[in-house]
């Protein structure tokens, strides 16, 4: 099954809109153990260039609004990535695609790109910035489903190499990038059926 976490209308969902907690909870009820996600992502390295297909193992979420199907403290352990496709699937999908495992998610509220600022205090956290990997991970992990995480690298974050960021510019990145990433997820859809 392949969810699309933005929907298909013409306007896709703004991060903050999207419903994940309906959608994971769904993904649950019918009987779903592993999720594999695709995320676009902001690249906080000028090692991880626009183009550059990543899977992050850990994240921060320090200002992310509550991802939690519970009003109470849980008793649970720390969320987390699961990853436990990741091996198995970068394997299968070499040397056509090369994935930079182990990467670290640094979470943001959206629907807003981060300021230059923002940007150079995420830098010393982590290495991809993006609007929902923690969110979803953090719900997947309450309802017992492993995460698993594989992206795009569609743009260097705000300021990173210079860049500056605007919605038309990542647009036009997320667009360039279109071809490869329908390549990767058919492949990957390949390799999981």
């Amino acid at each position: 099954m392949v969810l699309n976490r933005h929907g298909s209308g013409p306007a896709p969902l703004p991060p903050h809109s999207i419903n994940a907690r309906a959608n994971f909870a769904a993904l649950a009820q019918l009987g779903f153990a592993d999720v594999v996600s695709f995320n676009s992502v902001g690249s906080l390295r000028p090692a991880l260039a626009p183009g550059t297909f990543v899977s992050c193992s850990d994240y921060v979420a320090i200002q992310q609004p509550p991802a939690t199907y519970h009003d109470e403290v849980l008793q649970a352990g720390a969320p987390g990535i699961a990853n436990n496709l990741v091996p198995v699937v970068a394997a299968a999908l070499a040397p056509e695609f090369a994935i930079a495992t182990g990467q670290v998610y640094v979470h943001t509220r959206g629907p807003r790109f981060e300021t230059k600022a923002e940007i150079r205090v995420m830098k010393t956290w982590g290495d991809v910035v993006g609007m929902t990997l923690a969110s979803e991970a953090d719900l997947c992990t309450e309802l017992g489903l492993r995460y698993n995480s594989f992206g795009m690298v569609d743009n260097y974050a705000n300021g990173i190499e210079g860049a500056a960021i605007d919605y038309a510019s990542f647009k036009q990145k997320v667009h360039e990038n279109q071809e490869r990433v329908n390549r990767f997820i058919a492949r990957l859809l390949e390799v999981l059926s």
